[in-house]
């Protein structure tokens, strides 16, 4: 397939682009700017007295955390900067407020905007979200919640064996950016928590996930509106709600999703396994180009789900048809077992069927047995050995 090619080649591009050593220039320490490693001084100041430094700087800057906890109420460094060759070196923890108050009118926690050439390395961000999760979870009226990272409106950004955990809404959010790679990345935060998505992606082009783990409340990965050349590669996701391709279709008009791909995942009692959704409303959205390869699934609810009638709480939504145009999906390579009895689904839109399905070399079981599949408005093809037996039209 074209997509295949494309991103293979998008790949071996960004793993060249972004193989190197840490940048020599000048190093500045938050601690020697004032930072305490004892989790409750405010280290923001610091952070923010060494960023406007690298970001001054004429020369390749590093931001060096050490190991400690540093309490940081909000971090947000801005571009445009001197230099593209920054790096933030975390050896420590960086926790944020655990009063839910602190980030109640903030969109992220930590963010970086209009940067090209950044480098964020090792450390873990601790979002403090229990609390919130817990509100959430009460029925009270709670604050949204903020974004561990928000990286957005940057170029040429490399995010390297971060861990983030108890996120209070998603956990790292790439919006508006071009060349991204994320690399041995865990996420953890616990399977009830509400809204956390791993990883979330829109309006970014040329964005590369590898070798990551994520276990979280919703979706491992999502993929909104806008996003185009997203390769994900050996990834572990479990618990949460699988790969996500959407919710598309919220709006009318909406920018489409093309040319993604993921291969070599493994999903642990999942929600989903890999699954496109989109509004059951009018929109002039689309998802194209599609390729799912080499993935196992254990015990996973929906292992194959296209879900085009997606309509929280029935609002604004019930008896229409969603507009989005589905198309050129593959799905390759997949084996284990699925939780429910129907572990493939394809529920498409009355008014704009899925075209381009293809199936080849799919074995799921249930209950050691074999599992059905569901075809409504789904057209495509079959080949190899297809268990269950394909419904595609």
């Amino acid at each position: 397939m074209p997509v295949l090619g494309t991103l293979q080649l998008l790949l071996s591009l960004l793993l060249l682009f972004f193989t190197h050593d840490l940048a020599t220039g000048l190093t500045f320490d938050i601690v020697s700017l004032g930072a305490k490693p004892n989790g409750k001084t405010d280290s923001s100041p610091a952070f923010q007295t060494a960023w406007t430094n690298a970001c001054s700087s004429s020369v390749p800057a590093t931001i060096y955390v050490p190991n400690g906890v540093f309490y940081v109420q909000s971090g947000n460094f801005n571009g445009p900067c001197k230099n593209n060759a920054i790096t933030i070196l975390i050896d420590g923890t960086l926790m944020a407020s655990s009063d839910i108050q602190v980030l109640a009118q903030t969109e992220s926690w930590i963010s970086f905007k209009d940067i090209n050439g950044l480098s964020i390395s090792g450390g873990v961000l601790d979002g403090q979200g229990i609390g919130l999760w817990n509100c959430k979870h009460s029925g009270q009226s709670c604050p949204d919640g903020a974004t561990n990272l928000l990286i957005s409106n940057a170029q040429n950004v490399k995010v390297s064996g971060l861990s983030s955990v108890n996120s209070q809404m998603f956990n790292i959010v790439v919006h508006g950016c071009q060349n991204v790679l994320v690399q041995g990345m865990n996420v953890s935060d616990a399977g009830d928590s509400p809204n956390t998505d791993g990883i979330h992606v829109e309006q970014s082009l040329n964005v590369t996930i590898l070798n990551s783990s994520i276990g979280t409340g919703d979706d491992c990965i999502s993929i909104g509106p806008g996003t185009t050349n997203l390769w994900m590669e050996n990834i572990t996701c479990g618990p949460g709600h699988g790969v996500s391709i959407g919710s598309l279709g919220k709006e009318a008009e909406e920018a489409g999703v093309e040319n993604v791909t993921v291969s070599t995942a493994t999903f642990r009692g999942t929600e989903n396994g890999v699954r496109i959704k989109s509004w059951g409303r009018p929109s002039d959205g689309f998802a194209t180009n599609v390729l799912f390869q080499h993935i196992v699934f254990y015990d996973v609810k929906n292992p194959l789900i296209i879900d085009q009638n997606y309509c929280p709480n029935h609002e604004s939504c019930p008896g229409q048809a969603s507009g989005v145009k589905i198309s050129d999906v593959t799905y390759q390579d997949m084996n284990g077992t699925s939780a429910t009895e129907v572990a493939i689904n394809f529920n498409c839109s009355p008014s704009n069927p899925c075209t381009g399905l293809a199936l080849d070399d799919i074995k799921l079981t249930y209950n050691n047995g074999i599992p059905q599949a569901s075809c409504e408005n789904a057209q495509g093809t079959a080949s190899g050995p297809v268990q269950p037996s394909s419904c595609l039209a």
